[in-house]
Protein backbone atom coordinates (compact mmCIF):
# COMPACT_ATOMS: atom_id res chain seq x y z
CA UNK A 1 0.00 0.00 0.00
CA UNK A 2 1.62 3.61 -0.75
CA UNK A 3 1.71 6.14 1.55
CA UNK A 4 -1.08 8.50 -0.67
CA UNK A 5 -3.57 5.01 -0.33
CA UNK A 6 -2.96 4.20 3.03
CA UNK A 7 -3.71 8.10 4.27
CA UNK A 8 -6.77 7.22 2.12
CA UNK A 9 -7.99 4.59 4.20
CA UNK A 10 -7.74 6.14 7.35
CA UNK A 11 -10.79 7.36 9.17
CA UNK A 12 -11.50 11.56 9.30
CA UNK A 13 -13.47 10.66 12.75
CA UNK A 14 -12.08 8.62 16.01
CA UNK A 15 -14.65 8.09 18.74
CA UNK A 16 -12.72 6.82 21.69
CA UNK A 17 -14.89 5.45 24.57
CA UNK A 18 -13.11 3.73 27.86
CA UNK A 19 -15.42 1.02 29.28
CA UNK A 20 -15.50 -0.31 32.74
CA UNK A 21 -17.75 -2.29 34.07
CA UNK A 22 -20.11 -0.75 31.45
CA UNK A 23 -21.90 -4.32 30.26
CA UNK A 24 -25.72 -3.00 30.34
CA UNK A 25 -24.82 0.25 28.46
CA UNK A 26 -23.02 -1.40 25.69
CA UNK A 27 -26.14 -2.21 23.47
CA UNK A 28 -27.74 0.88 24.40
CA UNK A 29 -24.38 3.20 23.50
CA UNK A 30 -23.89 2.02 19.75
CA UNK A 31 -28.25 2.06 19.63
CA UNK A 32 -27.56 5.74 19.51
CA UNK A 33 -24.34 6.38 18.45
CA UNK A 34 -23.89 4.35 15.50
CA UNK A 35 -27.30 5.85 13.85
CA UNK A 36 -25.64 9.58 14.55
CA UNK A 37 -22.22 8.63 13.30
CA UNK A 38 -23.73 6.82 9.83
CA UNK A 39 -25.29 10.78 9.32
CA UNK A 40 -22.30 13.07 9.57
CA UNK A 41 -21.21 11.80 6.27
CA UNK A 42 -17.69 11.50 7.35
CA UNK A 43 -15.49 7.95 7.43
CA UNK A 44 -15.05 6.82 11.05
CA UNK A 45 -13.80 4.50 13.57
CA UNK A 46 -14.93 3.92 17.23
CA UNK A 47 -12.39 2.97 19.59
CA UNK A 48 -13.59 1.56 23.05
CA UNK A 49 -10.87 0.48 25.98
CA UNK A 50 -11.97 -2.58 28.01
CA UNK A 51 -10.13 -1.18 31.09
CA UNK A 52 -10.07 -4.47 32.91
CA UNK A 53 -13.87 -4.89 33.22
CA UNK A 54 -14.99 -7.64 35.77
CA UNK A 55 -18.57 -7.97 34.09
CA UNK A 56 -19.18 -8.44 30.33
CA UNK A 57 -18.20 -5.76 28.58
CA UNK A 58 -15.72 -7.14 26.97
CA UNK A 59 -18.10 -10.03 25.32
CA UNK A 60 -20.71 -7.73 24.69
CA UNK A 61 -18.06 -5.63 22.67
CA UNK A 62 -17.21 -8.07 20.42
CA UNK A 63 -20.34 -9.03 19.69
CA UNK A 64 -21.26 -5.44 18.45
CA UNK A 65 -18.11 -5.69 16.58
CA UNK A 66 -19.51 -8.36 14.96
CA UNK A 67 -21.80 -6.71 13.04
CA UNK A 68 -19.96 -3.34 13.04
CA UNK A 69 -16.54 -2.86 11.05
CA UNK A 70 -16.23 0.58 12.23
CA UNK A 71 -15.35 -0.71 15.91
CA UNK A 72 -11.72 -1.92 17.08
CA UNK A 73 -11.39 -2.73 20.78
CA UNK A 74 -8.57 -2.88 23.21
CA UNK A 75 -8.74 -4.88 25.91
CA UNK A 76 -6.53 -4.07 28.94
CA UNK A 77 -4.24 -6.69 31.32
CA UNK A 78 -5.94 -4.98 34.15
CA UNK A 79 -8.12 -2.05 35.15
CA UNK A 80 -5.76 1.10 35.23
CA UNK A 81 -7.84 3.69 35.73
CA UNK A 82 -10.38 5.84 33.18
CA UNK A 83 -7.34 8.22 32.37
CA UNK A 84 -4.78 5.69 31.57
CA UNK A 85 -7.63 3.98 29.53
CA UNK A 86 -8.27 7.21 27.41
CA UNK A 87 -4.43 7.55 26.65
CA UNK A 88 -4.52 4.10 25.31
CA UNK A 89 -7.29 4.70 23.21
CA UNK A 90 -5.93 8.02 21.98
CA UNK A 91 -2.46 6.30 20.94
CA UNK A 92 -4.40 4.25 18.98
CA UNK A 93 -6.33 6.64 17.58
CA UNK A 94 -6.29 7.44 13.38
CA UNK A 95 -8.81 9.95 13.23
CA UNK A 96 -8.22 13.25 11.91
CA UNK A 97 -10.66 14.75 14.72
CA UNK A 98 -10.89 12.62 17.38
CA UNK A 99 -13.60 12.58 20.15
CA UNK A 100 -13.16 11.03 23.59
CA UNK A 101 -16.79 10.35 25.45
CA UNK A 102 -18.17 8.24 28.64
CA UNK A 103 -20.07 5.11 27.66
CA UNK A 104 -23.02 5.91 29.75
CA UNK A 105 -24.25 8.43 27.32
CA UNK A 106 -24.06 10.85 29.80
CA UNK A 107 -22.49 12.46 26.99
CA UNK A 108 -24.69 13.17 23.90
CA UNK A 109 -23.73 11.81 20.54
CA UNK A 110 -25.57 13.89 18.99
CA UNK A 111 -23.71 16.71 19.95
CA UNK A 112 -20.89 15.18 17.81
CA UNK A 113 -21.99 16.79 14.66
CA UNK A 114 -22.11 20.13 16.33
CA UNK A 115 -18.54 19.32 17.05
CA UNK A 116 -17.27 18.85 13.26
CA UNK A 117 -19.14 21.91 12.35
CA UNK A 118 -16.67 23.81 14.46
CA UNK A 119 -13.72 21.77 13.86
CA UNK A 120 -14.21 22.65 10.02
CA UNK A 121 -14.38 26.71 10.81
CA UNK A 122 -10.50 25.68 11.53
CA UNK A 123 -10.61 25.24 15.06
CA UNK A 124 -8.25 22.62 16.73
CA UNK A 125 -10.06 22.07 20.07
CA UNK A 126 -14.32 22.12 20.46
CA UNK A 127 -15.11 22.37 23.78
CA UNK A 128 -18.58 20.77 24.95
CA UNK A 129 -19.98 22.41 27.83
CA UNK A 130 -22.52 21.35 29.74
CA UNK A 131 -25.27 23.36 30.67
CA UNK A 132 -26.04 21.65 34.51
CA UNK A 133 -24.86 19.03 36.20
CA UNK A 134 -27.32 16.44 36.16
CA UNK A 135 -27.69 13.52 38.75
CA UNK A 136 -25.14 15.05 41.44
CA UNK A 137 -25.88 16.25 44.99
CA UNK A 138 -25.83 19.27 46.03
CA UNK A 139 -22.62 18.69 48.31
CA UNK A 140 -21.25 17.00 44.41
CA UNK A 141 -21.88 20.39 42.83
CA UNK A 142 -20.50 22.83 45.76
CA UNK A 143 -17.62 20.43 45.22
CA UNK A 144 -16.87 20.92 41.85
CA UNK A 145 -17.21 24.46 42.21
CA UNK A 146 -14.58 24.84 44.95
CA UNK A 147 -12.05 22.42 42.85
CA UNK A 148 -12.31 24.68 39.82
CA UNK A 149 -11.94 27.65 41.93
CA UNK A 150 -9.27 26.44 43.79
CA UNK A 151 -7.15 25.15 40.85
CA UNK A 152 -7.38 28.22 38.73
CA UNK A 153 -5.74 30.30 41.85
CA UNK A 154 -3.14 27.99 42.90
CA UNK A 155 -2.53 26.52 38.65
CA UNK A 156 -0.75 28.02 35.67
CA UNK A 157 -3.54 26.04 33.57
CA UNK A 158 -6.68 27.16 33.36
CA UNK A 159 -9.55 24.52 33.14
CA UNK A 160 -12.69 25.54 31.17
CA UNK A 161 -15.98 25.84 33.70
CA UNK A 162 -18.40 22.75 33.23
CA UNK A 163 -15.80 21.28 30.84
CA UNK A 164 -15.08 17.27 31.12
CA UNK A 165 -13.15 15.21 28.74
CA UNK A 166 -16.14 15.35 26.31
CA UNK A 167 -14.73 17.40 23.21
CA UNK A 168 -13.32 17.11 19.58
CA UNK A 169 -9.27 17.21 19.04
CA UNK A 170 -7.61 17.68 15.86
CA UNK A 171 -4.99 15.37 15.10
CA UNK A 172 -2.46 17.73 15.54
CA UNK A 173 -3.42 18.14 19.40
CA UNK A 174 -4.10 14.42 19.69
CA UNK A 175 -0.57 13.70 18.68
CA UNK A 176 1.27 16.27 20.71
CA UNK A 177 -0.51 14.46 23.63
CA UNK A 178 0.77 11.61 23.18
CA UNK A 179 4.10 12.75 23.29
CA UNK A 180 3.50 13.54 26.94
CA UNK A 181 4.92 10.30 28.61
CA UNK A 182 3.71 11.55 32.53
CA UNK A 183 2.47 8.85 34.52
CA UNK A 184 0.03 10.89 36.35
CA UNK A 185 -2.43 11.48 33.84
CA UNK A 186 -4.76 14.23 34.72
CA UNK A 187 -6.33 14.08 31.55
CA UNK A 188 -8.27 17.98 31.80
CA UNK A 189 -5.50 19.58 32.64
CA UNK A 190 -3.60 18.02 29.52
CA UNK A 191 -6.12 18.83 27.42
CA UNK A 192 -6.13 22.69 28.71
CA UNK A 193 -1.88 22.44 28.86
CA UNK A 194 -1.78 21.92 25.15
CA UNK A 195 -3.61 25.15 23.94
CA UNK A 196 -4.39 24.73 20.87
CA UNK A 197 -6.77 27.34 18.89
CA UNK A 198 -10.83 26.65 20.70
CA UNK A 199 -14.15 27.12 20.04
CA UNK A 200 -16.69 25.63 22.58
CA UNK A 201 -20.47 23.99 22.15
CA UNK A 202 -23.09 23.84 25.12
CA UNK A 203 -24.86 20.13 25.52
CA UNK A 204 -27.40 19.08 27.94
CA UNK A 205 -26.16 16.61 30.20
CA UNK A 206 -27.92 13.13 30.51
CA UNK A 207 -28.63 10.93 32.61
CA UNK A 208 -26.69 7.48 33.34
CA UNK A 209 -28.22 5.12 30.92
CA UNK A 210 -27.58 2.42 33.57
CA UNK A 211 -25.51 0.96 36.05
CA UNK A 212 -23.95 3.35 38.91
CA UNK A 213 -21.05 5.67 38.76
CA UNK A 214 -17.32 4.29 39.55
CA UNK A 215 -16.40 7.31 41.21
CA UNK A 216 -17.44 7.73 45.47
CA UNK A 217 -16.90 10.77 47.46
CA UNK A 218 -12.95 9.21 48.17
CA UNK A 219 -12.18 8.65 44.50
CA UNK A 220 -13.60 12.07 43.35
CA UNK A 221 -11.34 13.75 46.35
CA UNK A 222 -8.27 11.66 45.54
CA UNK A 223 -8.77 12.45 41.94
CA UNK A 224 -9.02 16.52 42.53
CA UNK A 225 -5.36 16.09 44.73
CA UNK A 226 -3.73 14.43 42.03
CA UNK A 227 -4.86 16.75 39.74
CA UNK A 228 -4.23 19.47 41.91
CA UNK A 229 -0.50 18.82 42.49
CA UNK A 230 -0.05 17.27 38.93
CA UNK A 231 -0.23 20.99 37.57
CA UNK A 232 0.71 23.17 40.59
CA UNK A 233 3.69 22.93 43.15
CA UNK A 234 1.90 25.54 45.44
CA UNK A 235 1.15 22.96 47.88
CA UNK A 236 5.08 22.22 48.10
CA UNK A 237 5.89 25.81 47.95
CA UNK A 238 2.88 26.90 50.50
CA UNK A 239 4.64 25.41 53.43
CA UNK A 240 7.80 27.78 52.98
CA UNK A 241 5.04 30.96 53.99
CA UNK A 242 3.38 28.48 56.93
CA UNK A 243 6.78 27.85 58.28
CA UNK A 244 8.09 31.56 57.80
CA UNK A 245 4.64 32.44 60.16
CA UNK A 246 4.93 30.38 62.47
CA UNK A 247 9.18 31.05 63.07
CA UNK A 248 7.88 35.15 63.24
CA UNK A 249 5.45 34.24 65.63
CA UNK A 250 7.53 32.02 68.27
CA UNK A 251 10.32 34.74 68.06
CA UNK A 252 7.51 37.26 69.26
CA UNK A 253 6.34 35.08 72.02
CA UNK A 254 9.90 34.56 72.56
CA UNK A 255 10.78 37.93 73.15
CA UNK A 256 7.35 38.34 75.15
CA UNK A 257 8.18 35.85 77.46
CA UNK A 258 11.63 37.44 77.63
CA UNK A 259 10.71 41.00 78.59
CA UNK A 260 7.87 39.43 81.01
CA UNK A 261 10.39 37.48 82.81
CA UNK A 262 12.64 40.83 83.13
CA UNK A 263 10.12 43.23 84.61
CA UNK A 264 8.04 40.19 86.60
CA UNK A 265 10.43 37.61 87.56
CA UNK A 266 10.02 33.67 86.75
CA UNK A 267 6.83 31.90 87.07
CA UNK A 268 5.67 28.17 86.56
CA UNK A 269 4.68 27.82 83.41
CA UNK A 270 1.23 25.50 82.69
CA UNK A 271 1.47 22.33 81.29
CA UNK A 272 -1.31 23.45 78.55
CA UNK A 273 -0.16 25.79 76.54
CA UNK A 274 3.52 23.96 75.86
CA UNK A 275 1.66 20.70 75.05
CA UNK A 276 -0.93 22.43 72.89
CA UNK A 277 2.57 24.11 70.80
CA UNK A 278 4.04 20.59 70.36
CA UNK A 279 0.81 18.82 69.28
CA UNK A 280 0.27 21.91 66.59
CA UNK A 281 3.87 21.99 65.83
CA UNK A 282 4.06 17.94 65.13
CA UNK A 283 0.41 18.22 63.10
CA UNK A 284 2.15 20.82 60.75
CA UNK A 285 5.64 18.34 60.21
CA UNK A 286 3.54 15.27 59.87
CA UNK A 287 1.05 17.67 57.24
CA UNK A 288 3.96 18.93 55.37
CA UNK A 289 5.82 14.83 55.22
CA UNK A 290 2.24 13.72 53.85
CA UNK A 291 2.56 16.31 51.02
CA UNK A 292 5.72 15.84 50.14
CA UNK A 293 6.03 12.27 49.91
CA UNK A 294 2.97 12.60 47.26
CA UNK A 295 5.11 14.58 45.20
CA UNK A 296 7.66 12.04 45.88
CA UNK A 297 5.41 8.89 45.02
CA UNK A 298 4.98 10.89 42.04
CA UNK A 299 9.03 11.31 41.15
CA UNK A 300 9.45 7.28 42.05
CA UNK A 301 6.77 6.48 39.38
CA UNK A 302 8.44 8.63 36.84
CA UNK A 303 11.88 7.18 37.55
CA UNK A 304 10.17 3.85 36.86
CA UNK A 305 9.63 4.22 33.79
CA UNK A 306 6.76 2.11 33.52
CA UNK A 307 4.32 1.83 30.42
CA UNK A 308 0.90 4.05 31.02
CA UNK A 309 -1.09 0.84 30.16
CA UNK A 310 -0.49 -2.92 28.79
CA UNK A 311 -2.68 -4.30 25.98
CA UNK A 312 -3.91 -7.81 26.66
CA UNK A 313 -5.11 -7.76 22.92
CA UNK A 314 -6.36 -5.61 19.89
CA UNK A 315 -9.11 -6.86 18.26
CA UNK A 316 -9.43 -4.93 15.04
CA UNK A 317 -12.80 -5.94 12.53
CA UNK A 318 -10.83 -7.72 10.54
CA UNK A 319 -9.77 -9.88 12.58
CA UNK A 320 -6.34 -9.13 13.38
CA UNK A 321 -5.57 -8.76 16.82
Amino acid sequence: MTAVSSQLSLPTLSVVIPCYNEGDNIALLFGRLLPVLNGLDVSFEVICINDGSKDDTLGRLLDVQKGEPCLRVIDLSRNFGKEKALSAGLFHSRGQAVVPMDADLQHPPEAIADMIAKWREGFEVVFARRDARTGQTLSEKLFARAFYWVFDHLSDVHLPREVGDFRLMDRKVVDTINQMPERSRFMKGIFAWVGYRHAEIVYRQGERAAGTTKFNSWKLLRFAFDGLTSFSNFPLRVWSWVGATVSSLAFLYIVFRLIRTMIWGIDVPGYESTLMSVLFLGGIQLLTLGIIGDYLGRVFDEVKGRPLFIIRQLYEPDGKG
